[in-house]
Order: structure tokens, then C-alpha cells, then sequence
């Protein structure tokens, strides 16, 4: 891969990289449709980075399908599938971890112990081998992909780290590889962490600014659905994470519920200047 990549630098060609634990759906697909606009050789990474899962997580039973993925690749005209062996990427004696402090920590981090201690690792390791121009994340994981824009920063990367939107099916519930777990009733009731973030949206726009107010609408909606469980919902600044106590300047509604033990996430962007509002699901 490091091979391939400089050959395509030396001819002029900067390589763009999408990276992914495989199981590719219409989400991940977006994100290399939005690369290969860019007119780069268009590098996928299909890895499912052990790095990343706590002890009781679901690393063996995470959905595997490179054939699938490769041809779904094909057809989107992705230059190349980089998809290393475990063992390639952490050889024996493996020792060195990138750690961002303090956005670390934080919400998906304080529910997942040392879960973005591996992505932003192995993210790294991505960016050195593939060397792109540019790396392209869903928004879905918004704090992953803040993380990994503050890493980028403060190590001098020279790769633009670019967010891109949700990816939903019609009834609104985000695409995500773990979606394949749930049950159709479990499938059904995931639908209310769309319910009660459009709920917010509404609210917003309707010129809410109390934290407190708009949090209750995905709260509430959580609350009446018997398959949910709710971890968390939060208002955040959008540059820090920070919990916020009332709307300004742009933001995101983070909620995180499990359905079953189907753990899922998503969020609503929003943005507030000169007191107009808007939001993006």
C-alpha cells in the first residue's frame, strides 16, 4: 500500500482515503463518491482495528464481508481495497497509542474506556501509510471524527481531515454496519433516536435555546419507547464537546441508546448566528 501510494504521488496523483471497518453500506459509499469527486485515486481501508473494542464489546461478531465489500468498491471505482491482516498493522511487541486528552474522555469516551485511544491509532497508522490528501469521515461519529480533525492539528498532519453528512434510510434511522444486529422489533423502536432528534430540530427552529428544553424531546421520546435504553443525550460545543447550558454558535445533540444489546448513536448538527438557526440531521 505505502508502495502504491508513493507511485501515485510520483505521477502527480494525490491519493484521497476513506477509511472503514468494512461492512460497507449506502454511508460508507457516500463517502467515496464524495472522494472520488475530487478526481484522486481513492484509497478504502477495510480493517477491523481490535484497538478500538473494550473487553466486552463486539469485536468476534463484528459483520465481516470482504467479497461484498470489494465489489461494491468496483463498482464506485475505488482504486484500491487496503484491507491489512490484524497482525500487519499490530505486529508482536507492539507498543505505541495516540491518545487525544480531555475530547478523549468525554461521552462516547466515558461509556467506551480506551475505544478512542485505538481509533485515533489506528487512524494514524492509516494516514502514514496512505499518505492522502485528503481523509474523508461520516458525521455520524462526530466526536470520532472531531477527535481525529484535533489530532491532525496538533501533530502537524498534512492530510485534511473532511466530515460529511449523515446518511439515513427513509424512515430516518442512520445507517451504521451494526444496524444488521437488531431484531425488526428492536429495527423499529431504533427509529426513535430519529424521532426525538427531529423533535429538537423542531424546537430550535421554533427559537428554543434552553439546553435543558430541547435535550427533553429526545429524552421523552426515548422514555416512551419500551425497547430503548437510553446511555446518554447531551448539547455539546461543537469545537470542544463541552455539555452547553443554552444554544450559541454551532453545536451537536449527541445521543447514544441501546436497543436490545444494540448499542447505536447519532446526532443533530446546529447552528446558531445572529439568531437564526439552522439544523442538519
Amino acid at each position: 500500500m505505502k508502495q502504491a501510494a508513493r507511485e501515485c504521488r510520483a505521477d502527480g496523483r494525490e491519493p484521497l482515503l476513506v477509511p472503514t471497518m468494512g461492512a460497507l453500506h449506502e454511508g460508507h459509499l457516500s463517502l467515496v463518491r464524495t472522494a472520488r469527486a475530487e478526481r484522486g485515486p481513492v484509497v478504502v481501508s477495510v480493517f477491523v482495528n481490535p484497538k478500538q473494542f473494550g473487553p466486552k464489546e463486539d469485536l468476534e461478531k463484528y459483520p465481516r464481508d470482504l467479497v461484498h465489500d470489494r465489489a461494491l468498491l468496483e463498482r464506485e471505482g475505488a482504486a484500491y481495497v487496503f484491507a491489512p491482516p490484524v497482525e500487519e498493522m499490530y505486529p508482536g511487541g507492539y507498543g505505541t497509542y495516540v491518545e487525544v486528552e480531555g475530547l478523549s474522555t468525554r461521552l462516547e469516551g466515558r461509556v467506551r474506556p480506551g475505544h478512542f485511544r485505538g481509533v485515533t491509532t489506528v487512524v494514524l497508522k492509516l494516514l502514514e501509510i496512505v499518505r492522502p490528501a485528503r481523509a474523508y469521515f461520516g458525521r455520524k461519529d462526530a466526536q470520532q471524527a472531531r477527535l481525529i480533525q484535533r489530532m491532525a492539528r496538533d501533530l502537524n498532519l498534512d492530510a485534511e481531515i473532511i466530515m460529511c453528512p449523515i446518511v439515513r434510510e427513509p424512515d430516518g434511522l442512520a445507517l451504521s454496519s451494526r444496524n444488521a444486529y437488531l431484531s425488526t422489533e428492536e429495527r423499529r423502536a431504533a427509529t426513535a433516536l430519529y424521532r426525538g432528534l427531529n423533535r429538537a430540530r423542531r424546537r430550535t427552529a421554533g427559537g428554543e435555546r434552553d439546553a435543558a428544553r430541547i435535550l427533553a424531546d429526545v429524552r421523552e421520546t426515548l422514555a416512551k419507547e419500551p425497547l430503548a435504553t437510553l446511555d446518554y443525550a447531551e448539547l455539546v460545543d461543537a469545537e470542544t464537546f463541552e455539555p452547553i447550558l443554552f444554544l450559541r454558535g454551532a453545536a451537536y445533540l449527541l445521543v447514544a441508546a441501546r436497543f436490545g444489546s444494540t448499542r447505536l448513536i447519532d446526532n443533530l448538527f446546529v447552528e446558531e448566528r445572529g439568531g437564526l438557526v439552522t439544523a442538519a440531521l
